[in-house]
């Protein structure tokens, strides 16, 4: 009986340990964004937002302080130096409307998140300049 109970308090022990080495592995940064903007199809209001990169992986996920709602998207090597720690939100601005670009976490970037302009962007180079 002791030794089942040495067990269960050295596996639960473990599980803690690997609790706190996984929440280690997330990197955060807050970020005050001053206006409104468009992401996925949707407004998004100013305000803050938490930008956290799980680095066991290759996910970066914008969350809104005062809500639950949030986007995950890929990361991929991006230009910056590898020793780059900056977080960097990149915006398109067109008809006083904002829409998130990317999102550069260290030396890692999201892929294009606007679709819209990206979808502009192939019909302007489908159909030949007048």
């Amino acid at each position: 009986m002791r030794s089942m109970f040495r067990k269960v308090i050295w596996a639960s022990t473990f599980g803690i340990a690997t609790m706190l080495a996984a929440n280690s592995a997330m990197a955060a940064a807050k970020v005050n964004v001053p206006f409104s903007f468009t992401v996925a199809g949707k407004t998004l209001p100013a305000g803050n937002y938490h930008v956290i990169h799980d680095s066991t992986s290759s996910f970066v996920t914008l969350q809104n302080v005062d809500s639950a709602q949030s986007f995950t998207w890929l990361l991929s090597p991006g230009q910056p130096s590898p020793n780059s720690e900056k977080v960097t939100l990149r915006f398109d601005n067109q008809n006083d409307t904002h829409a998130l670009q990317s999102i550069q976490f260290g030396s890692m970037v999201t892929p294009r998140l606007d679709k819209i302009k990206n979808e502009k962007r192939a019909s302007e180079r489908a159909s030949p300049g007048q």
